[in-house]
């Protein structure tokens, strides 16, 4: 009972302070040694914290869900100090954090360890044969103890105890690693601070390539062993972009090398931890993917947060553009630097039609409202950093940000900081440029516009129109404007197109496959061409149209198309097996056997992406039965809260089908 006082009283005292701890403590370095356990989805191991003390407290925290101390000590729930190995600390855990009561004294530094188990429910994620972390918005305290505050920044260091067989992946360096017959165990160490939200590990069946950059920081790219004919396509001008970024940066890469690895079901396209970047293994391309789908964009954005969000860190969502905003800017120049101008002025185009949507929708906010939409800090932040080039300039552009991140470099940061940076740069006043930009809820449209228009590429884009027809539009395609122009043109008269129009390059001949579905009988030729070109979007969009249009050639279609599988979604496969379905004349015997294999991309063993596109074909096809129902019930505890989201969608859906609903009804019940 007295304990249970004690501990009320505790939290009564101290329970309101916490916000305030960075004022009393500063966290050196964490330290972890740990082991996981997929059978029961556990994290343990022995953990060190070193901090210093700036003024007496009486307790300090460690952030911490649902953590369990684990110790060889007699005192249960102790932690021990261990330059003072005969002092015990008393220590309360409560749902979220791990406290140390003692009279802690200013100037002092102490060093504390104990034995801790966790069992994550985010943050760290057991997928199949892989152990991954994201850390940002889900906090890295649910699987080590650590501090949420993004405005602590701590040196951290990871060893990593698993199967043996798998490669284990963390920040910093890899500096040692053994084992013995069962298990194998990697030690890394990071030399600069960061915030807790960016620890990570990766831990799977991999293999590695490394490059090393200009300036020679080793660029290592991770692989799935059966996936080696895909690491140029997946990887594909990282080197370069990671020279570029330094030298238009002007602030040397900050750490000791960078690492990327794919995973299984991940969250996001990608996610920017210190020195090691985890991305969705949907970016995990072959060369004719790569003309679809890439990982360029998602590679340049990661990468370029390195520098801005991991080198230098927003104190606040209020600040958060200066993460992204600055990583979607950054990575904008990076991929100019590979694709030229028009590219770059392309994107930006996109950003503003992105951006003028939502504005029409009533959503537009400031850049400084921490409750913006991504769509605002990434595209919006990007075009504020175009416009504030523009008017500054380059140079003064450039040493502001290079002032910038050498002042603040491992620190955190607001917007002032990088504004006043620039004015002292350039010697303007840019009072006009922060209300427009970052304070106005109201887009500049007039301003974008007027920035796009200085690109001959733009302004021939705007130009060319077939809205009213005329006989310009028909010339256009065979004519020397842009691509992106004629698919402009083709997106407005479909059904004039003629078979000269073949003779295009890919995106054009996407953009054929893509807005003409009704297909004249003198394009058949041409238009059958479409299903040998190097784009899996292309050939799907043919494959439907070709089979819809041509029914006495469905066969024949089927048969050119049998062993193609497209994207890691299975997108031209899966709408194979769905027009076999459909073609009561081929393979008659084999229909069980093709409806038998769509159900089993619908299964729990499959990537989530597949499994929503096969959910997408069973609803069309009325082809749902107890394995996929059983599926789409689990797919409701998803941690791709997209997915799960989506599957408590379509059984909603499905609940109202009579055909479903008593079979549902009953699955749900087991």
């Amino acid at each position: 009972m007295r304990k249970i006082i004690q501990y009320c009283l505790f939290l009564l005292i101290f329970g309101n302070v916490s916000a305030q701890q960075t004022e009393y403590v500063d966290f050196k370095e964490i330290c972890a040694d740990l082991s996981f356990s997929k059978v029961d989805k556990t994290v343990s191991g022995q953990f060190s914290v070193r901090f210093s003390v700036l003024k007496d407290v009486d307790s300090i925290y460690l952030d911490a869900k649902k953590a369990r101390l684990l110790t060889s000590i007699t005192h249960a729930h102790d932690v021990v100090l261990i330059d003072a190995p005969n002092m015990i600390i008393e220590s309360y855990i409560s749902d979220d954090k791990i406290w140390m009561i003692n009279p802690f004294k200013a100037g002092r530094s102490y060093s504390v360890q104990f034995l801790y188990k966790m069992s994550p429910k985010r943050a760290l994620y057991f997928i199949d044969d892989q152990i991954w972390t994201q850390g940002q918005g889900k906090y890295t305290s649910n699987w080590l103890p650590s501090i949420d505050d993004v405005n602590d920044k701590i040196v951290f260091c990871l060893s990593l105890k698993y199967e043996k067989g798998y490669i284990a992946v963390s920040n910093g360096e890899l500096i040692e690693e053994g084992g013995d017959n069962n298990y194998h165990k990697f030690y890394y160490d990071m030399k600069k601070p960061m915030s807790s939200y960016l620890v990570a590990l990766a831990i799977g069946d991999y293999n590695v390539q490394i490059e090393t950059s200009k300036s020679g920081v080793p660029l290592e790219y991770y692989y799935y062993p059966e996936d080696s004919l895909k690491v140029e396509p997946t990887y594909r001008y990282t080197k370069q972009m990671f020279d570029f970024l330094e030298e238009e940066i002007g602030f040397p890469y900050p750490w000791q090398n960078y690492k990327q690895v794919p995973v299984k079901d991940f969250l996001y396209s990608g996610m920017e931890n210190t020195s090691l970047t985890i991305f969705s293994d949907s970016f995990v391309v072959d060369s004719t993917a790569f003309n679809d789908k890439n990982y360029i964009t998602v590679n340049a954005h990661e990468l370029a947060h390195q520098w801005f969000g991991d080198l230098v860190t927003a104190t606040s969502g209020e600040h958060h553009w200066l993460q992204e905003g600055f990583a979607t800017y950054y990575a904008l120049l990076a991929e100019r630097d590979v694709f030229g101008d028009n590219h770059y002025y392309w994107q930006l185009f996109e950003n503003a039609q992105e951006l003028i949507a939502q504005e029409a929708a009533g959503q537009s906010t400031s850049l400084l409202n921490p409750k913006s939409s991504s769509t605002t800090f990434y595209k919006k932040g990007a075009w504020a950093l175009h416009v504030l080039r523009e008017q500054v300039g380059d140079i003064a552009f450039k040493t502001a940000v290079k002032t910038y991140l050498e002042k603040h470099q491992f620190a955190n940061v607001e917007t002032n900081d990088f504004i006043s940076e620039v004015e002292a740069a350039s010697g303007q006043d840019l009072t006009g440029f922060v209300n427009e930009w970052l304070l106005e809820s109201k887009l500049p449209e007039d301003a974008m516009v007027k920035s796009l228009k200085q690109s001959s590429f733009m302004q021939e884009y705007f130009m060319v129109d077939c809205e009213a027809y005329t006989s310009k539009c028909k010339d256009y395609l065979s004519s020397y404007v842009s691509d992106k122009a004629k698919v402009k043109v083709i997106s407005q008269i479909p059904d004039k197109i003629e078979a000269s129009a073949f003779q295009n390059n890919l995106e054009v001949r996407q953009a054929i496959a893509k807005y003409v579905g009704e297909i004249p009988m003198e394009l058949k030729l041409a238009y059958e061409s479409l299903l040998d070109d190097k784009s899996y979007t292309t050939i799907e969009a043919a494959l439907y149209n070709l089979w819809a249009n041509f029914p006495e050639d469905r066969i024949k279609y089927l048969q050119k198309t049998k062993d193609i599988v497209g994207f890691n979604d299975y997108n031209v496969r899966l709408l194979w097996l769905a027009l076999h379905l459909n073609t009561v004349e081929y393979q008659p015997e084999k229909k069980q056997d093709v409806l038998e294999e769509l159900i089993s991309y619908s299964l729990p063993d499959q990537h989530f992406e597949l499994r929503l596109n096969a959910f997408n074909y069973l609803k069309l096809l009325g082809g749902f039965e107890r394995k996929s129902i059983t599926s789409l019930l689990e797919a409701r505890k998803h941690h791709n809260w997209r997915f799960s989201k989506y599957a408590k969608n379509l059984l909603a859906e499905l609940e109202t089908n009579d055909s479903y609903k008593s079979l549902i009804n009953t699955l749900k019940k087991n």
